[in-house]
């Protein structure tokens, strides 16, 4: 994972792509290149082939070849801001090394070295560049500036919350009120990251939490309590109540909307 700090001295966590998946995006773009040049040869040849002068049907090869080679990823790439056929399965797309946008000079630079590195040397060249580099740049991403991002990721999923066994039955007789939108927000953000923090972190912002959660709780947890199970309860038993309570309200929702529906006013 690659860090860039904005002019406003935010650090962004950005994920280069990986070996393999530029590797299959790769092979899917010059599929896709080498059957649309297929398809236009038999075209021409089987239309124009044998009308046209034989040094005008070499030229018009040629343009063929090149427009479908550069022209047509270089102006696709161009227009979608770093994407193809193949990054689009993949989830990737080509940016500046600084996060940006790419630009017109900078996908010419990529097609332009990509009929080297990819067609002429049948992706060796691109392929030896790519695997000593730590964001698997090709040769033309060197030149350019440029690099394959990642921007499908996928999220971990959540930790569950749970009401700790020993605190169950507290939970269930305990009076907790609201608490505050912003000591909320802590709590639950404390929750999800507290794997990743220190042991030390972790204890002292348990116990400030959950100093300012008891206030709102009565009676108070059992002698002994860890704080972050007693986070944890309070939490827990919190969303359980309001599930309840908004399951119930839609159940009297439902059962008005029938009534209402019933006879005499409606037939």
């Amino acid at each position: 994972m690659s860090s860039i700090v904005t002019g406003e001295a935010v650090v962004l966590e950005l994920r280069p792509a990986s070996f393999a998946a530029r590797a299959v995006s790769s092979i899917i773009d010059v599929t896709a290149q080498l059957v649309v040049l297929f398809g236009l040869l038999v075209l021409f040849g089987q239309t124009l082939g044998e009308s046209v002068d034989p040094a005008l049907g070499t030229a018009l090869i040629l343009t063929i070849v090149v427009l479908v080679m550069v022209g047509a990823p270089v102006a696709v790439e161009t227009l979608t801001r770093g994407k193809s056929l193949g990054r689009l399965a993949m989830g990737l797309r080509i940016v500046r090394d600084d996060g940006g946008a790419v630009r017109f000079r900078h996908c010419l630079i990529r097609g332009m070295t990509a009929i080297l590195e990819i067609y002429l040397s049948f992706g060796s060249l691109a392929f030896i560049v790519a695997l000593f580099n730590e964001k698997s740049k090709r040769l033309g991403d060197a030149m350019a500036g440029t690099y394959a991002l990642r921007e499908r990721i996928s999220a971990p999923p959540a930790p569950q919350v749970i009401v700790p066994p020993p605190l169950r039955t507290w939970a269930g007789l305990a009076d907790l009120g609201r608490l505050p939108d912003a000591l909320s927000r802590r709590v639950t953000r404390f929750l999800t990251q507290s794997a990743r923090l220190s042991p030390q972190s972790r204890s002292t912002l348990a116990a400030g939490l959950a100093a300012e959660v008891s206030a709102f709780v009565s009676p108070q947890p059992p002698a002994g309590t860890l704080p972050e199970d007693f986070l944890c309860a309070v939490t827990a038993e919190r969303r359980d109540r309001d599930y309840a309570a908004l399951s119930r309200q839609r159940d009297r929702t439902e059962q008005l909307g029938r009534r209402l529906h019933r006879l005499p006013f409606s037939r």
